[in-house]
């Protein structure tokens, strides 16, 4: 376990970090769905994409929000709060390994990646699982050139496919990958996050 300090406030962000393979392995921030809807770093989702960082050879570092599980402060849906919560995490990865980062996360927390990879240029890639497009910054995306994959389910009424395809769909240092039969809970096709995760990294082949 960690302790991330926020700036300004008495009181820290829970967190659990990972090494990886080397010294110049790079990193990866892992962010949670929302915090008010029951949103965790022991997400089954956050879980599949710590194992596929780490086993592509990333250091990680998830964390709670602020006021979830052992984290300070008050639970809080604000893009501020979550930005500052990232950036807190962002700013432990960066000053803890060599390399570059990666900004990932689930849901609430895909979103908030975006914003902070947007303005962190040590950010290189985007790594995001059910990004609900009513919740994207599409500037922030739009700004980050380096590489991102989505992953969604088919069936997610929250990141509707045809409508985070618009935004994965057509870049060519974007990529899309879809899991069939899945919402956005991913009570099905959980093992797919790490396997398609695990390939896009460049760790072992998707299969099916």
């Amino acid at each position: 376990m960690i302790t991330i300090a926020l700036p300004a406030v008495d009181w820290v962000l829970e967190g659990i970090f990972i090494r990886g393979q080397g010294p110049d392995c790079g990193g990866a921030v892992l962010a949670p769905p929302h915090p008010l809807y029951g949103g965790s770093m022991d997400s089954p989702v956050v879980t599949e994409l710590t194992w596929a960082c780490k086993r592509a050879g990333y250091a990680t570092a998830r964390f709670n929000w602020r006021g979830v599980g052992a984290s300070g402060g008050a639970p809080s849906g604000d893009a501020g709060d979550a930005d500052a919560d990232y950036q807190a995490s962002v700013d432990y990865l960066a000053e803890t390994v060599e390399g570059p980062l990666i900004a990932a996360g689930y849901s609430f927390g895909a979103a908030t990646a975006v914003r902070v990879a947007a303005r962190n240029p040590r950010v290189r890639k985007l790594l995001l699982v059910a990004p609900p497009p009513a919740m994207l910054d599409v500037e922030a995306l739009a700004s980050f050139r380096g590489p991102a994959l989505a992953i969604v389910g088919s069936e997610d009424a929250f990141a509707p496919l045809p409508e985070v395809e618009a935004h994965f769909g057509d870049e060519a240092h974007r990529r899309l990958s879809v899991v069939p039969g899945a919402d956005h809970f991913f009570g099905e096709g959980l093992a797919r996050i790490s396997r398609d995760a695990l390939a896009w990294l460049g760790g072992e082949p998707d299969s099916d």
